[in-house]
């Protein structure tokens, strides 16, 4: 029944726990899936974060029973990585001085929490007393964890200014991370603006629209190309047999990885600085032989129409899964946004289902 109500929502855009909680006292369909059984905010939040892994293998079942049908073909997967809101403020990072203060406070609130629990305040419910443990708990866990993640942050701070080539007079700031949501990152959105946000990964089915592969992380595109296409192998049991991407995932490790894997990469071949145009496809000295043959196929005029099906597949897919109502997430952490993105890809393809049904 939580399911299918969950189901519901994601079809038509409901992200929200007490929205369907409202719904579900409000709305006829609501109603008619409870059938009478009374259901809360709290109840439908639980479920939609804690199975992950149930979610996971109805995936997997709905993908391997689109592949046993045909619908699914393979010959074409288009990935790509849309960039989502967390829960999340730019004003929650903190550096450690003020993460180790916001710890010490938090503690001290549970603690005092704890002391009221035998001689609350007056007109204070045993309900709202448990809401305002809960809630301080929560907050410590937050914070400890921020701490925790801070390496993480340099480690990335350091690789930044690697790659960026700063100067070694420029001064690096100490790493900050969110107090609010520990696994966030700043990253760039659509729009030119830096955002805390997840980056959504999908592989989608170019003859069937179906998605065949989702993960969420908190880095950019680069590397994100062979994991996913080893999931899609997990979910199908085959390799398909094009891939199609853009040039933010085509790293020379991940396009040797695939095509040994027998997968043929269409992703476009960036342009050399400060080089002429004749002189992108040429080979490289870094290049195994897998990428010299992505270089020379990518120099074709099949190859470059190829690559050209790839919005009409990934942009498209990205396009729908907003619908469903992701344009920022309401729950905090890696593991919840992943279960929160499974929910909408299965709510997805039932609809992908429905519409191919005879």
């Amino acid at each position: 029944m939580l399911l299918a109500l969950w189901l519901l929502a994601t079809v038509e855009g409901v992200g929200s726990a007490r929205r369907l909680a409202r719904l579900c006292g409000e709305h006829d369909a609501y109603r008619w899936l409870c059938g009478g059984v009374p259901t809360n905010y709290r109840m439908l939040s639980d479920f939609r974060v804690a199975h992950q892994r149930a979610l996971d293998g109805l995936l997997t079942q709905i993908v391997a029973s689109l592949l046993a049908a045909g619908a699914v073909t393979l010959e074409r997967v288009a990935q790509d990585g849309m960039r989502v809101r967390a829960s999340a403020g730019s004003s929650s990072y903190r550096r450690r001085e003020r993460l180790e203060g916001c710890l010490k406070e938090a503690r001290a609130q549970v603690a005092r929490l704890a002391k009221e629990r035998e001689h609350p305040g007056p007109g204070v419910s045993r309900r709202e007393q448990s809401a305002r443990e809960r809630a301080a708990r929560e907050r410590e866990e937050r914070v400890a964890q921020a701490l925790e993640y801070l390496p993480q942050a340099q480690a990335a701070k350091e690789r930044q200014q690697q790659t960026r080539s700063i100067p070694q007079r420029s001064k690096v700031t100490a790493p900050r991370t969110s107090s609010t949501d520990p696994e966030v990152r700043v990253m760039k959105m659509p729009d030119g603006g830096f955002r805390p946000a997840y980056n959504i990964q999908l592989a989608t089915d170019g003859d069937s629209g179906v998605i065949v592969g989702v993960e969420v992380v908190n880095t950019a595109d680069s590397g994100q190309a062979a994991p996913m296409e080893e999931q899609v192998v997990q979910r199908t049991g085959e390799h398909p047999k094009c891939y199609l991407m853009d040039g933010g995932f085509a790293t020379r490790e991940d396009i040797t990885t695939l095509e040994r894997r027998g997968v043929t990469v269409y992703a476009p071949v960036r342009l050399p600085r400060n080089k002429p145009e004749e002189e992108r496809y040429q080979a490289r000295y870094e290049d195994s032989p897998e990428v010299v043959r992505w270089r020379r196929r990518m120099a074709t005029e099949e190859a470059k129409a190829m690559y050209r099906e790839r919005g009409s597949t990934a942009e498209w897919a990205n396009a729908q899964v907003r619908q469903h109502g992701v344009s920022q997430f309401n729950v905090r952490g890696l593991a919840k946004v992943s279960t929160v993105m499974l929910l909408v890809v299965v709510a997805h393809n039932l609809m992908r289902w429905s519409t191919m049904a005879p």
